[in-house]
């Protein structure tokens, strides 16, 4: 049986020999003051305690001579029990103190006399602390605990049996492969190691520990990699700097992962395939897994403006993927994401020539070195074209929905106002109701306004254009833009000379500008200076800007400028949006600037925006100049002054509401109304030859026959009749229609009383 620490001093410690002989000095001492004191009251109490210091001593001696003799028993029992076990055993304290160790654990692992368990397993397998911890603790709590631990040979399996409370037994069943990579390995030069699957090296051979200068202890700080791939280069930071070299791994037996490291050979042909590469038609790049570029041939640099050699990282290329483009090549390295094609903003071009391209990425492993292909294709083109395609989209939206909107609520509107009108002829001023009536009047009009608007943006209102001199327009413009501006902003007006005519709305055109300067008015709270310049301008060729192309010719532009707030760059390609607004909730209906592009787009002109936050915001306005013979110019408008009339008017209307206003409001003015509530009514009403008929008030869009097919067959016999055509559509749904059709015009809704009758009035005479 071999053992340790069976001295007095190993068995019971020396702090235990320590205190009893303090003990003994004390009994000493007391004795010799007993003998030597002059009083005999002290040499009594002296020799009492020293008597009791003595006993104590005794009893003490006694005790631990027992505990001696306790623990060589158990040491006895131990050995019996284990002495000659074919698996090493140690005992040890709760400290893990080595306190007896059987013959095969001496032979196994030498004399390991006061040392501890940690020690003797260090060089055994991985972080023996926390597996003899863990053991121990769970033998202090249930008597026995057992767990199999992996090795450079196989695995151990370790037992940990409670004797006492302070005592613990363990055996070491060791259990080697018949394979083991760790076999002769110390003896080959390539670097080999073992490891298990969280990462923890359990063996290195010789090769490798003076590779990497020492024993390594985890697979990460040996490689930079994260995921390792059998027959792919990677980095090995050796004890001289990193290196490259190939990574083999075999499947080891239960959950060991077996290494090698294999030096780098350059690939032959290499420089052929590199030339291929070079003069391929195609813009091809190849990363390495951390976003370096590797290379790019010629097609790539001519495309990004690269020069030979270099290197820039991916994120300095390329933007706009909605995350980091780094990130996105990293997932296609590591296979986190099957590559995939995204369209992504060049660096290289500037803000006023974007360039996009589609990125296809692939990974790939060039001579055991992963890394990432990409292939490169020019999408600008597509990108403009797909911008343009989802603002036409948008427009297309709002026209819809503004043209399906606008007949029934034009309908609604028409018979609002209308039946408001003839109640205001019926009181006057002083009526109490007046006031109300007034107020349903304008906010009917108001409802149309907003209609209007929507009209405008989608460029479905009726205009009627008429050539401007803008400078007279503005002039004539300039006292009611003062009044909007208020106290605290200034405007001021500023004409070129030899400014051109143009051709467009005036009512229209005003609109724009009072939008315009509202806006600006509302840039500056705390005031300024508004600007409104008129500048002529010839173009010899096309300009581009904002996705739009003016063609060269002579211009008006009316320049809007402040010295506001500004526009961020991210809203100014919103700006122009229905219902798009800075502004809190009920400052705004977010129209105005929509209802302004879309008038200037109707009108055949152009509208652009420049703004710079903190400095302010300048709008222009491009206007081809109209040239017309003078003749022409020289006819000047007619007025109708509104009298009693007389005549016959068919009206055809489907809504009941608008067909009762607009007979109540003939009737009002002398006519004789015949009413009719759809055209099949309409004909049959004509079929009587010696019906006279003057005038046709007829809607557009009715069920069953439209109006311009109706009054075609009805012209067949009466071909004098004047026609009036009312729609809440704009005039466009029947322009071509009309054309074909003499002396007709067009009314749109929502009309008042006035507009009614003026038509009327001006078909008659």
């Amino acid at each position: 049986m071999a053992r340790a620490g069976t001295s007095l001093d190993g068995v019971i410690g020396s702090s235990s020999v320590s205190r009893l002989w303090l003990l003994v000095a004390v009994a000493v001492g007391c004795l010799a003051v007993g003998l030597l004191a002059p009083l005999r009251e002290m040499q009594l109490a002296a020799a009492v305690a020293g008597v009791t210091f003595v006993c104590l001593v005794v009893a003490i001696r006694v005790a631990m001579v027992l505990d001696r003799h306790r623990e060589a028993r158990q040491l006895r029992d131990l050995g019996s029990l284990v002495g000659q076990d074919a698996a090493p055993c140690f005992m040890t304290d709760a400290a893990g103190q080595i306190a007896y160790q059987n013959a095969q654990a001496q032979a196994r692992f030498g004399n390991r006399d006061g040392s501890t368990l940690v020690l003797a397993l260090n060089d055994h397998f991985a972080s023996p602390a926390s597996v003899l911890y863990r053991l121990q603790s769970r033998a202090a709590a249930t008597g026995v605990a057992r767990e199999d631990v992996v090795t450079r040979r196989g695995h151990i399996r370790l037992s940990a049996h409670r004797i006492t409370d302070e005592r613990f037994l363990w055996r070491l069943e060791e259990f080697q492969d018949s394979a083991g990579a760790s076999r002769g390995a110390d003896t080959l030069s390539l670097p080999i190691l073992t490891a298990n699957k969280a990462g923890v090296v359990l063996f290195s051979n010789e090769a490798m520990r003076r590779l990497l200068g020492g024993r390594p202890k985890r697979l990460d700080r040996i490689f930079t990699a994260p995921l390792l791939r059998s027959g792919e280069e990677v980095e090995v930071a050796s004890a001289e700097g990193p290196i490259r070299a190939v990574l083999a791994e075999i499947e080891g037996n239960g959950e060991r992962r077996e290494i090698y490291l294999l030096p780098v050979h350059p690939r032959a042909g290499q420089a052929a395939v590199m030339a291929d590469f070079e003069h391929v038609p195609v813009a091809l790049m190849t990363f390495s897994t951390d976003g370096t570029l590797r290379a790019a041939n010629r097609v790539a640099r001519e495309l990004l403006g690269l020069a030979q050699g270099q290197g820039p990282m991916v994120h300095d290329l390329f933007e706009g993927l909605g995350r980091p483009v780094a990130d996105w090549l990293a997932d296609v390295a590591a296979e986190r994401v099957p590559g995939g094609a995204e369209v992504l903003r060049a660096r290289s071009a500037s803000d006023d020539s974007e360039q996009f391209l589609q990125i296809t990425l692939r990974r790939i492993v060039e001579a055991g070195r992963p890394g990432v292909l990409a292939v490169l294709q020019d999408a600008t083109a597509l990108k403009t074209l797909e911008a343009q395609f989802v603002q036409s989209q948008k427009m297309q939206a709002i026209g819809q929905l503004a043209g399906g909107v606008a007949h029934d609520f034009n309908n609604l509107l028409t018979a609002i106002s209308g039946h408001c009108d003839l109640l205001l002829l019926r009181h006057e001023r002083e009526d109490p109701d007046y006031a109300d009536l007034v107020q349903i009047h304008q906010n009917a009009n108001r409802a149309a306004s907003l209609v209007g608007q929507l009209l405008a943006f989608s460029r479905k209102q009726t205009l009627k254009p008429e050539r401007i001199d803008v400078q007279d327009a503005l002039s004539d413009l300039a006292h009611l833009l003062n009044r909007l501006v208020g106290e605290r902003v200034t405007l001021r007006l500023t004409h070129a000379r030899s400014l051109g005519a143009i051709r467009a709305d005036k009512r229209q055109l005003e609109q724009v500008l009072m939008n315009l300067v509202v806006n600006a008015r509302d840039a500056m709270p705390n005031g300024g200076t508004i600007r409104i310049e008129t500048v002529a301008i010839t173009l010899d060729g096309e300009l581009r800007r904002d996705r739009a192309v003016v063609p060269p010719g002579d211009y008006a532009v009316i320049k809007v400028s402040d010295h506001g707030m500004g526009i961020p760059e991210d809203r100014l390609q919103k700006i122009f949006e229905p219902f798009y607004t800075t502004k809190r909730a009920g400052e705004g209906t977010g129209l105005g600037l929509s209802t302004a592009y879309g008038i200037v787009k109707q009108s055949g002109g152009f509208i652009f925006v420049d703004s710079t936050v903190g400095i302010g915001s300048v709008f222009q306005l491009y206007f081809p100049v109209h040239y017309a013979p003078a003749e022409i110019l020289a006819e000047p408008p007619k007025r109708i002054v509104l009298k009693q009339g007389e005549g016959v008017v068919l009206l055809v209307e489907d809504e009941a509401p608008v067909r009762a206003f607009a007979s109540r409001a003939l009737r009002m003015r002398g006519y004789t109304v015949l009413e009719a509530e759809n055209a099949e009514q309409a004909l049959k009403t004509l079929e009587d030859p010696t019906l006279e008929v003057d005038v046709f008030v007829t809607d557009v869009v009715m069920p069953g026959l439209d109006g311009p097919s109706w009054v075609k067959q009805a012209l067949e016999l009466r071909p004098n009749v004047r026609v009036i055509f009312v729609s809440g559509y704009a005039e466009d749904h029947l322009a071509e229609t009309q054309s074909r059709i003499p002396n007709s015009v067009f009314l749109p809704k929502p009309f008042s009383l006035t507009d009614l009758t003026a038509t009327v009035q001006g078909q008659l005479h």
